[in-house]
């Protein structure tokens, strides 16, 4: 009984390994077996929830359970955003085939009409590229599955491109090599009926007919720019979006909002190139333009910052830190009053931005031109009447072609002026010299103005901006 028990905690102890702990960086990708058994995990559950939800739908069949298939990619979307669940594919194609019997070309029709796919990144670093051998070892059927999938994928390439034996390497999900891998953006391109970018220059997106899929007829709304009184109601569901959320803010955070104040806001994954860094230096500018001259008028604004950093990405959990202790020098300072406020937002995900995407009046898009490959976030908040204060950069290319330039505040460099500045050589400390506000800035950081018991707590980040970014 002593051994059975053992046993069944150790069971236990490595089933919940899975979830107890998020999988490596991002940022760059790397082989970890945890990271595939979340995965696969994640997608696994999925499915299987899925198909249950499929065989005991009573519409259209009058099976006590539904066994037949054919109707599944008319019930059923599965959309792949980026590589992270690429193992649907395999998976779907286990369950049709090894579960539900059915022959493979049939299970393959059905597979690739249910799934589509979304690049997020052109980064090849970024994709995800497995081990053969680690496949071997955790998914071994898997493994012969995608093998199936490649070879009829590569007899099409051959009969399409005879005797082309690059074309076959290049387009193959098996990358030979000293490591064998496997490219997962591959297989979703193969196993998807529909692959698109976030942003145009990763792709062109079709559009369907109805609003939901053509926003061109939001160019009906031109006709009423001049109605005062649809003006009026656009402005009037605004402010109750605001009122409503800065209760959720004062009850969550405690801190009193000025709901007539600018909400300043920028959510998105925390990462140097967003730069969300940029942002909290402005923020620290505008308190100090407060503190040197109160008695002046000033906008009020209220600036929001969500998002969360990869579990061992430190110099963007240390921004967050910056952030969280620059909105307590802020928010606790009686002469800024309610002219300044500064809100992190914990825990960013889809219930948050259900209420702060239609409260925003200023959208932060201000990635270093060039790095940024998705940008379905800026669209959000554009359709919901937020300004987007922006670089050229993701879809904000797009946004600003459609929208025009002059309803966008753009600024900074374009992507030419990013790479002609890479080849003179970047010195920070010629900015750091001649911008006195923006050295005051980061004097402050270094001196610990901001982290007063720990006046060294972000050295890091000076060091990172005078002498690495």
């Amino acid at each position: 009984n002593v051994g059975d028990y053992i046993e069944a905690v150790l069971d236990r102890n490595l089933a919940e390994n899975i979830s107890r702990v998020l999988y490596p960086n991002d940022n760059f990708f790397e082989g970890k077996e945890l990271r595939l058994k979340q995965e696969y995990f994640v997608v696994a559950a999925t499915l299987q929830d899925i198909i249950r939800r499929f065989k005991s739908s009573k519409f259209g069949c009058r099976d006590p359970v539904r066994t037949c298939f054919d109707t599944f990619p008319d019930k059923v979307a599965i959309q792949l955003n980026d590589t992270h669940p690429a193992l649907a594919i395999p998976e779907l194609m286990r369950i049709l085939v090894d579960l539900e019997g059915m022959e493979w070309d049939k299970a393959w029709v059905i597979t690739k009409k249910t799934c589509a796919y979304t690049n997020h990144t052109v980064l090849p670093e970024a994709l995800e590229r497995w081990p053969v051998h680690l496949f071997e070892k955790l998914l071994p059927r898997h493994l012969d599955i995608i093998y199936e999938i490649n070879q009829k994928h590569l007899d099409e390439v051959a009969a399409m491109f005879p005797g082309d034996m690059d074309r076959l390497r290049r387009m193959s999900v098996i990358e030979e090599g000293d490591c064998k891998r496997i490219n997962m953006a591959h297989l979703c391109v193969i196993g998807a009926h529909a692959v698109n970018g976030v942003a145009r220059i990763h792709s062109d997106i079709k559009i369907g007919e109805d609003f939901v899929t053509d926003l061109s007829q939001l160019k009906k709304l031109l006709d009423f720019v001049d109605d005062e009184s649809f003006v009026h109601d656009i402005a009037k569901v605004k402010q109750e979006n605001k009122l409503k959320f800065s209760a959720y803010l004062e009850k969550e955070y405690k801190v009193k909002i000025n709901p007539s104040s600018l909400f300043d806001v920028q959510v998105k994954r925390i990462h140097e190139y967003k730069r969300q860094l940029l942002n909290c230096l402005h923020v620290i500018t505008l308190y100090n333009r407060i503190k040197k001259d109160p008695s002046k008028v000033y906008v009020p604004r209220t600036v929001m910052i969500g998002g969360k950093a990869a579990p061992g990405y430190y110099m963007a959990k240390l921004i967050i830190k910056l952030i969280t202790s620059v909105g307590n020098i802020v928010n606790n300072d009686p002469i800024v009053g309610d002219r300044l406020k500064v809100i992190y937002l914990e825990n960013y995900r889809v219930s948050m931005a259900e209420k702060v995407i239609p409260a925003s009046d200023l959208s932060q898009q201000i990635s270093t031109a060039g790095t940024e490959a998705s940008g379905t976030g800026n669209m959000k908040f554009m359709l919901n009447g937020a300004l987007t204060i922006g670089t050229m950069d993701g879809a904000n290319v797009e946004m600003a072609e459609e929208a025009g330039e002059d309803n966008l505040f753009i600024f900074g460099m374009r992507v030419e002026d990013v790479e002609a500045l890479d080849k003179k050589g970047y010195n920070a400390k010629e900015y750091y010299d001649k911008i006195p506000e923006l050295r005051e800035a980061i004097n402050q950081i270094r001196d610990g103005r901001f982290s007063p018991t720990e006046p060294d707590l972000f050295k890091d980040i000076v060091n990172m901006l005078m002498n690495h970014d």
